[in-house]
């Protein structure tokens, strides 16, 4: 877990890609800061609180990380990637269906934490960007669109959650799906 010996993996600590952006670090900070408070009576870890404080501020500094990254990638297996596809990818109308699907999903992630957890109905962005396994631009896109149609809002905490509009858009198109289901049985038996 170690950059090299007596410096920690600042990214392992915030469960973040070394890739990631100033929002995706921020999201995690603030879960793992919230996490290990000292005033957190289930969690609360002084010394990971500590660390995690100590890995914001180091990541969240363009010249601190720059030199942090400088260490961190000089280790032995590690390497900066990039993504394959990066400014090559071509969009069609397979990208639109599929960005259709990730944002119900999205949706369909938060609706789910909102009807089991109604008090507490926020999800880290970065555990939805793992779920979705889809890179940082990929995700900010995705959350860009949602929160601009009114469906999801980021919290105080820097959490997501869905809105009414968002928890009344699941149940629109969730009724939507059952009723092209019922007329494909039905045709399907008139068929018969």
């Amino acid at each position: 877990m170690n950059v090299e010996a007596g410096h920690p993996d600042y990214y392992a600590l915030l469960q973040v890609d070394p890739d990631c952006n100033a929002r995706t670090l921020e999201i995690a900070y603030h879960y793992f800061a919230k996490l290990y408070h000292p005033d957190n009576p289930d969690t609360a870890d002084l010394d990971k609180f500590s660390a995690v404080v100590d890995a914001y501020k180091v990541l969240r500094d363009e010249e601190r990380r720059a030199e942090y990254d400088a260490r961190y990638f000089s280790a032995p297996g590690r390497t900066r990637h990039k993504f394959a596809f990066e400014g090559e990818q071509v969009l069609d109308e397979r990208t639109a269906v599929s960005d259709a699907e990730i944002h119900a999903r999205i949706l369909l992630a938060l609706y789910k934490r909102r009807r089991e957890q109604a008090s507490d109905a926020g999800v880290v962005g970065w555990l939805l960007q793992e779920t979705l396994n889809c890179s940082d631009e990929q995700f900010e896109f995705h959350i860009w669109y949602l929160k601009s149609k009114g469906f999801i809002q980021i919290t105080e905490q820097g959490t997501m959650e869905i809105t009414i509009d968002g928890v009344d858009h699941v149940i629109t198109t969730s009724k939507a799906s059952v009723e092209k289901l019922r007329i494909a049985h039905a045709a399907a038996g008139d068929e018969q």
